[in-house]
């Protein structure tokens, strides 16, 4: 080694810094070659800078053989590395640089090879070069992902555990990574998808259901043990069954994308369940795969996609583009660090470490044109290859900021904006980040819907009893017009949701006042503190009966609250049946029985009981567009003659005035005229419907509710009490009469079905 620690140099000269860790003598050159036989050289032709990626085609004279293309900016040189399944290595170096993009085509690389690649350039971190050829790369696009990360020493392109740490990220290290990392795999995209019907479900009428493809099925008992916690498991008829059967109408699949594990949760035991830690944004996770990690899992996905299109249901990812799994300063070189790390990631002011909008280390740079090109192409090959029909993007927010605030003409969203494909698709921004200025609720452009907080926050406060002003609860009922109607966006801009993967689950929210994550051995540091939830006066588990019917009672209530919401409602699988997690609200690292589906719960009849309101919620709203209406409310009458489409009362029975709608209640009536609705039918004429009054009562004393007279009805016909027990079917009561002072059942929901009499009594 020469120079000193801290001192700036490139590799080979004097000031680079690449010593072996103390305690472990650099072996000698003569040492290295018997230790590590010269890898072997490939033939290779020059290829084509196009597609990026390894593509199996045949070459011009008709030799099979694969195209490699990878893009990197800065890089002094690239190889491809093939490994035979002994773990031999063959080198082929790309000696073709086109526009930044190393290529080259190896004849003889048939479908089934494993590959990565190795990045030669400068080492000088202080102007963030972090190029290091010891270490084997992911390729980005890779189809297939062999193998799993093992967060070794050797792993890190610096020495991890140099004695000064400050200066360790500095230290080259020249071990070779490749016996623990995975390589790519070489996949023959051959499916044209002609026998694929995909269900084009509009927004309006869509019923999304949040699952994990591990957790969903993994105790299911009728799936084959060998095929549950796999793409091949969610295909099972016995798991669509329950989803057709609950009616929902899309799956949002927490991440696929190949991902890694963090060091500190290995450390620990642990492991990353959710996946929000990419590091192969074409890749399926081999861990999901029932048909191994040869390139296998491929075919599983599509054959899940095929099969949950045939069932009618929509199939939405969850991707994060923000971040990857190589993480901040200290973290591994597993792809694009290693490729070019200043092309592919937002760096700090001092360049050693990283922008970080994400609290996971690093930023990826989207305003660069090869990320956006990364993040586009893998986002059209989930579109157009493995048939999916929409995203979900974690923290979108970072991936709209321009050079540091977020700006809705960023990059990002004007290349989404213009794609062909993806402007087609459903598009779901988590509307936030973690840096200033990062909430951005009701800000995304008319293209996207987002996952709405504040339809959250306050359906949670409002039954928890924390009641703020009625005018909040009347515009998270009817649609959020306050955060979303401009520039003509629906109603379905608002992606409505009590709970999602990260919090509490519903049973949860009920049971338990605080978080209680000590199974994740972070001391209680991680979760959200601001839960909203409220444990009905017992915390966790419990026997005492009183408590146990309140729960159920408060579950009914925030079920029927999502689903009778103008929006897009958001159910998480297991909390139609009672999943609970413990009172752990940050679960992402509980691949157990914490997290997974519980399906012994629908043996319970109170649990089957929730499972079978869900169903008739979503049935009632598939049934009346009333319920799910495609416009905004107006408050106003669309025809002379006609009601207000969206009218509001108090318990008194009487439209509520300026100051009583903002003023605190825990009672609200909302009618919905079917005769009013605010959109039209494909052939331009109005929708009609049946009108509706739905009212909810969160005060823990019972109330009466006086029914509004004429013009709004003549008489009301109970549909819904959540303050019963029963649910499988309408209560069995004869039609109350406007004007008649109905008694509400303390924190409860009723919904009537209004009963107007036209000409000669004639019921409209």
């Amino acid at each position: 080694m020469s120079g000193t620690p801290g001192a700036p140099g490139a590799a080979g000269t004097p000031g680079a810094l690449t010593a072996p860790p103390p305690q472990r003598p650099a072996p000698s050159a003569a040492g290295a070659r018997r230790a590590h036989p010269a890898p072997r050289r490939a033939a290779v032709w020059p290829g084509s800078p196009q597609p990026l990626g390894a593509r199996f085609h045949a070459g011009p004279d008709g030799t099979p053989g694969t195209n490699f293309a990878l893009w990197a900016g800065g890089a002094e040189s690239v190889e491809v590395c093939l490994f035979a399944p002994d773990g031999t290595e063959t080198r082929a170096p790309l000696a073709e640089l086109t526009h930044e993009v190393w290529h080259g085509f190896v004849p003889g690389v048939l479908p089934g090879q494993r590959y990565g690649f190795r990045v030669g350039g400068r080492w000088d971190p202080w102007t963030g070069a972090r190029w290091n050829p010891a270490k084997l790369l992911l390729d980005p696009y890779a189809r297939a992902v062999d193998g799993e990360f093992r967060l070794v020493p050797e792993v890190y392109g610096h020495v991890r555990d140099w004695p000064e740490p400050e200066v360790a990220d500095t230290v080259r290290d020249d071990r070779d990574s490749a016996p623990f990392v995975p390589k790519g795999v070489v996949v023959d995209d051959d499916d044209d998808w002609e026998d694929d019907h995909r269900p084009k479900t509009p927004w309006s009428d869509t019923v999304i259901y949040e699952l994990h493809v591990r957790g969903f099925t993994r105790r299911h008992p009728g799936v084959p043990p060998e095929l549950r916690g796999t793409y091949a498991g969610l295909a099972h008829p016995a798991a669509i069954a329950h989803l057709t059967s609950l009616g929902v109408t899309a799956v949002e699949l927490l991440p696929v994308h190949q991902f890694a594990h963090e060091d500190h949760l290995e450390r620990r035991g642990l492991a990353n369940y959710w996946g929000y830690n990419s590091i192969g944004y074409f890749a399926p996770h081999a861990g999901y795969s029932a048909s191994g990690s040869g390139g296998g899992q491929v075919g599983e996905f599509k054959r899940m996609v095929r099969a949950l299109h045939a069932a009618g249901i929509e199939v939405i990812l969850d991707v994060v583009y923000n971040h990857t799994a190589e993480g901040g300063r200290g973290g591994p070189t597993l792809s694009l660090r290693g490729i070019d790390n200043r092309g592919y990631y937002r760096l700090a002011e001092d360049p050693r470490g990283y922008a970080d909008y994400t609290g996971c280390g690093n930023t990826l740079a989207v305003m660069q044109p090869h990320v956006l090109r990364l993040i586009t192409d893998s986002l059209r090959y989930w579109v157009t290859e493995m048939g999916v029909d929409g995203f979900r993007f974690d923290l979108a927010a970072a991936l709209a900021r321009a050079m540091h605030d977020v700006d809705m003409l960023s990059p990002f969203l004007a290349v989404i904006a213009q794609d062909p494909v993806l402007r087609r698709v459903k598009l779901i921004a988590e509307p936030w980040d973690v840096g200033s200025g990062g909430y951005q609720v009701g800000a995304f452009p008319p293209l996207w819907t987002e996952w709405n907080d504040r339809f959250r926050d306050t359906v949670r406060d409002f039954w928890r009893g924390a009641t703020a002003d009625v005018r909040d609860l009347g515009y998270r009922l009817s649609g959020s017009s306050d955060l979303y109607d401009w520039g003509g966006r629906r109603p379905y801009a608002s992606v409505n949701f009590v709970t999602a993967h990260d919090g509490f689950t519903l049973r949860d929210l009920v049971s338990y006042q605080g978080k209680h994550n000590e199974a994740n051995g972070e001391d209680g540091r991680d979760g959200s503190d601001d839960n909203r939830s409220w444990n009905c006066g017992a915390e966790g588990e419990t026997s005492d009966p009183h408590v146990l019917a309140l729960r159920r009672r408060q579950l009914r209530n925030l079920l029927a609250t999502l689903l009778l919401s103008t929006g897009v409602p958001m159910l998480v699988a297991g909390d139609e049946m009672g999943r609970t997690q413990g009172g752990n609200n940050n679960a992402y690292c509980q691949d157990n029985e914490t997290s997974w589906v519980d399906w012994s719960l629908l043996a319970d009849p109170g649990w089957a009981a929730l499972r079978d309101l869900a169903a008739r919620l979503i049935a009632l709203r598939r049934a009346h567009p009333v319920l799910r209406s495609g416009g905004f409310f107006s408050g106003l009458a669309t025809a002379p003659e006609g009601l207000r489409d969206v009218a509001w009362f108090g318990a008194h029975g009487r439209e509520l005035t300026d100051e009583e709608w903002f003023a605190r209640s825990a009672t609200l009536g909302m009618y919905l005229s079917g005769a009013d609705i605010p959109h039209r039918d494909a052939r331009g004429e109005p929708v009609v419907d049946d009108s509706f009054l739905l009212l909810v009562h969160a005060d823990h004393r019972d109330a009466t509710f006086t029914l509004p007279g004429l013009p709004w009805g003549s008489a009301y016909d109970l549909l819904l009490d959540t303050a019963l027990e029963e649910q499988s079917a309408p209560p069995p009561r004869e039609p109350a009469a406007a004007g008649t002072a109905v008694r509400l059942g303390a924190r409860s929901v009723r919904l009537y079905r209004a009963v107007r009499e036209g000409p000669g009594g004639t019921a409209v």
